[in-house]
């Protein structure tokens, strides 16, 4: 009875495992728990370790600092030249107010006379219509500028009599029939198609049927007229003046393109003037409320 059960060696090996031999052992002293350290090493990548120690490295950022700074330099750039853009026309506000036709370049005049904006002052749906009246109008300048050309040459083929006549008639037009269909048939029609009014179609029907006749007039061209039409010009080749005859058939085709053209929205003009609802009535009462001078002279304000 006073012999210690513990004591059988069997009994000690289960209870304190893995042969320990005393209770008064750390259990935590043995050999299964100690782990030694590893000695085992990955490989390294150099990328994978410049990007682990350096997180905030700007190499990767660079090309899009880059690409910022062009893209504020664009926009500095595209600011100073809106400033200058704006100066100019301040500038040009100042000088001549809104006026911005004719051209200063195309023109011996130092500066413009209008304010011309087919785009900015008619309405879009009358646009393309107002547009090509416009490049007519442009035809019919360029046909006067060289019809006096050729009624310089047409003073040696003619007698004195018809040269002379030809000679004075030619600038005559020249001055005369551009100043009259810009005032009298042009910016008629360009106000009507901008404001809607019925006056400006009817003093446009007037004086724009005039110059379609007048176009057919010039078209035939009677030598003595002033006209390079068709009748100078055979009469230029049956002479052998081939300079007068070539510049002929340029003021014959002219004046054919732009009256042939002239008679075609005339009739466009006439059929918008009805579906508007525009008469004659209207444009007397719009005469007597306004006045002649503020139609002819301040169209734009009318």
């Amino acid at each position: 009875m006073d012999e210690n059960p513990f004591d059988d060696p069997a009994v000690r090996k289960a209870v304190g495992g893995r042969g320990r031999t005393s209770f008064d052992d750390d259990p935590f002293d043995t050999e299964s728990l100690a782990y030694p350290a590893s000695t085992y090493s990955a490989p390294r990548d150099d990328d994978e370790v410049d990007n682990l120690v350096y997180p905030t490295s700007t190499r990767a950022s660079a090309p899009s600092n880059a690409m910022q700074m062009e893209e504020i330099q664009r926009r500095e750039r595209e600011l100073e030249a809106r400033e200058r853009d704006l100066e100019a026309r301040t500038d040009h506000l100042q000088r001549y107010g809104r006026n911005n036709w004719p051209p200063c370049t195309l023109t011996l005049t130092v500066y413009p006379m209008f304010y011309h904006d087919i785009a900015g002052e008619i309405p879009p749906d009358a646009q393309p219509v107002m547009t090509m009246i416009y490049y007519l109008w442009l035809v019919l300048v360029g046909t006067l500028v060289v019809n006096a050309i050729a009624c310089i040459f047409l003073f040696t083929a003619h007698n004195i009599v018809d040269g002379l006549k030809d000679l004075i008639m030619g600038f005559i037009y020249l001055v005369l029939i551009t100043c009259a269909s810009f005032f009298l048939w042009y910016r008629p029609v360009y106000y009507g198609l901008m404001k809607e009014h019925s006056l400006f179609y009817y003093v446009y029907f007037l004086f724009c049927g005039f110059h379609i006749l007048f176009s057919a007039y010039a078209f035939i061209g009677p030598p003595g007229t002033g006209c390079a039409g068709l009748v100078n010009m055979i009469d230029a080749f049956q002479k052998s003046h081939w300079a007068a005859g070539a510049l002929s058939v340029v003021c014959t085709v002219g004046f054919a393109v732009q009256g042939l053209g002239q008679l075609w929205y005339y009739r466009i003009i006439w059929k918008h003037n009805k579906e508007k609802g525009h008469t004659f009535a209207q444009a007397k009462a719009e005469l007597a409320s306004h006045g002649a001078r503020a139609y002819f002279l301040h169209g734009a304000r009318v």
